[in-house]
Parts: C-alpha cells; sequence; structure tokens
C-alpha cells in the first residue's frame, strides 16, 4: 500500500524520466571538426608516389644543390634561404632529386597541348608555361619542366611533379579557355590534356 508521501516520489520519478533531457548544444563549426577529425575516409595513404624521385638515405643539413643552387633545410628543398659564408662554410655539396629527374627527363606529369589554336598560338602559350614554372621553381625547388618538345601538331611537356602539371593545365584553361581532361594512373603519374581547336 502506497501512502501519499510515496506516490509524489514516485510521480516525480516518473516525470523525470520522461521529461526531455537538456541538451549541450555546440556550434556548427566545432561539430563539422570533430566529425571531420574522426572520419579518415580521405586520409593519405602510401599508395601515391612522391613528387619526386627520393635519394638514397636523408641527407645532412645544410645540403646545397651544384646545379641548382636549392638548398636541402628543415627536411625540405628551398629557395628561400639566403646563403652567406657561414653557410658555404659548412654546406655539403650534392644534386637534388629533381636535378637527377631533369637530366634523365624523367616525371610525374606530362602535358599534351593540341589543336589549331594550340599551333598558331605558340609562343604566348610557351610563355604562358615557362611563367608558371618559374613561379612555381621559386616557391617549390622540386617542381619543375623537364623537357618540353613538339612532336608533329602535339607540344609535349615533361614535368617532375604531377601537381605542376595539373597547375600547368589548369592556367593554360584560365587565359586561353578550351578543354582540359585529366587522367591519374595507379603510379602516381598524371597525363593531362589542354586542347583548342578555335
Amino acid at each position: 500500500m502506497h501512502t501519499k508521501g510515496t506516490r509524489t516520489r514516485i510521480r516525480a520519478r516518473s516525470k523525470r524520466a520522461t521529461a526531455p533531457t537538456a541538451r549541450r548544444t555546440m556550434p556548427v563549426a566545432k561539430d563539422k571538426g570533430l566529425v571531420r577529425s574522426l572520419s579518415r575516409q580521405f586520409a593519405r595513404t602510401g599508395q601515391a608516389a612522391r613528387p619526386v624521385e627520393a635519394g638514397p638515405g636523408r641527407l645532412p643539413e645544410p645540403s646545397a644543390c651544384d646545379r641548382c643552387g636549392a638548398v636541402f633545410s628543415r627536411r625540405a628543398w628551398r629557395r628561400d634561404r639566403k646563403v652567406d659564408a657561414p653557410l658555404l662554410a659548412r654546406v655539403h655539396w650534392t644534386t637534388c632529386p629533381a636535378c637527377r629527374q631533369v637530366s634523365r627527363e624523367v616525371g610525374f606529369g606530362r602535358i599534351l597541348v593540341r589543336g589549331a589554336y594550340a599551333a598558331v598560338n605558340e609562343a604566348p602559350i610557351r610563355r604562358r608555361i615557362a611563367n608558371v614554372a618559374a613561379r612555381a621553381a621559386f616557391t617549390q625547388p622540386e617542381r619543375r619542366i623537364a623537357s618540353i618538345e613538339r612532336r608533329g601538331d602535339v607540344l609535349e611537356i615533361l614535368t617532375t611533379s604531377q601537381k605542376l602539371a595539373h597547375r600547368i593545365v589548369h592556367e593554360l584553361k584560365k587565359v586561353f579557355r578550351g578543354r582540359a581532361t585529366y587522367a591519374w594512373s595507379d603510379d602516381g603519374t598524371l597525363l593531362a590534356t589542354w586542347q583548342r581547336e578555335r
């Protein structure tokens, strides 16, 4: 038999159980960040090729390339470091991976420039390609053009990295319009094509 006091306590307990719980709301940006940090769907895997070929072992710091003058510092090749007498006294001279690739004409990016418009306007197209490559080589010396050759009605450009090939074709499409296509292969190389007929 329930007394009046116990009935009140039972009702209070049942009201608490059925009452909606107060949720702590977080701002949307934090929720997205939390969800993105837990998602590993787009995490980098070890399957993609490196932008340039790796050399044998780790280089001593500072090292400098005897061909292009890039300095290996803080585990990356850089051009923004000032070369002074104390640095030259302790530098280890070597050849950077990009210079090795350029000398062998090996690359991870291949660009094909096609079409009647490209044949007529080859000089401005080559200037644009050279400007994009110069800007990339200053900020990231490992990204550069290995070779540019005309084969029939196609201009073929070989780059040391797939990112530079993508950037060049993107810039050609932006400046000269036309159509761009990209095809990545399983070994990490990129075949990019830019075409404009008229």
